[in-house]
């Protein structure tokens, strides 16, 4: 680790609004905060979830158009996070938080219906490894557990891999295998900015403008951006 990162470490370690469980406290119980978020943000507002949120752009962003909503950036490397987080410090957000954990192991932060809101945004493909995508099956029956029915699931992806994978094969997949939980699609385009984002009311507009780090790389190389968005269904 570089002596830069390893600031950015210990920095993101002292912020009081940056959460890092020990891992092996995680696996042998769920998180103390588990079904008690209300009480970490200290009110009842929607909760909404940033999955490998890498600088946390989206949370910092969303935390500013919503502050009726409550924002959780999750990640695995903390130093990715030291962006977000500093912002989040000076301009004194007090409805984000991020939180340092594996992806696999979000059964052990978060209660049945506790989640409103997931967004998923330019995930690393797993081009190898299609088990490992945030919207395999694999992962699509650990949020449907934390979702709300009425919930909503977001991916926006410059990956036509995975994009049509989750468009065409694993949410299909899961609705058949489930057939008492769906998520039924809601918004779809392969061409966010060159057509789809006309359709979106003028709140999610300001919502696709924000540009993560890996975003704005796939723009300049000229890539297409695509979104789908989800609602959740449950007995």
């Amino acid at each position: 680790m570089g002596k830069n990162k390893r600031k950015k470490f210990a920095k993101v370690k002292e912020m009081a609004h940056v959460l890092e469980p020990p891992f092996k406290e995680i696996l042998k119980q769920d998180y103390r905060l588990k079904g008690k978020w209300c009480e970490e943000f200290g009110n009842s507002n929607p909760i909404v979830l940033e999955l490998a949120c890498g600088k946390g752009e989206y949370s910092v962003g969303m935390g500013e158009i919503f502050p009726d909503r409550n924002f959780i950036g999750i990640d695995i490397k903390g130093a990715r996070m030291f962006s977000g987080a500093t912002e989040v410090e000076e301009k004194g957000m007090t409805n984000v938080r991020f939180l340092r954990t594996k992806i696999d192991m979000i059964a052990s932060f978060f209660a049945e219906n506790e989640v409103d809101e997931i967004w998923i945004l330019f995930a690393d493909p797993q081009m190898e490894k299609p088990r490992k995508r945030l919207t395999s099956m694999l992962f699509l029956d650990r949020y449907k557990h934390i979702l709300k029915p009425g919930g909503t699931l977001n991916l926006k992806s410059d990956s036509t891999e995975l994009y049509e994978f989750t468009k065409d094969e694993s949410i299909p997949e899961f609705n058949n295998e489930r057939p008492n939980y769906r998520f039924e699609k809601e918004f779809d385009t392969d061409k966010l900015y060159e057509e789809g984002i006309q359709q979106l009311d003028e709140t999610m507009q300001k919502v696709m403008n924000i540009r993560t780090y890996y975003e704005q790389m796939w723009l300049d190389q000229g890539k297409s951006i695509k979104y789908l968005r989800y609602t959740f269904s449950k007995p």
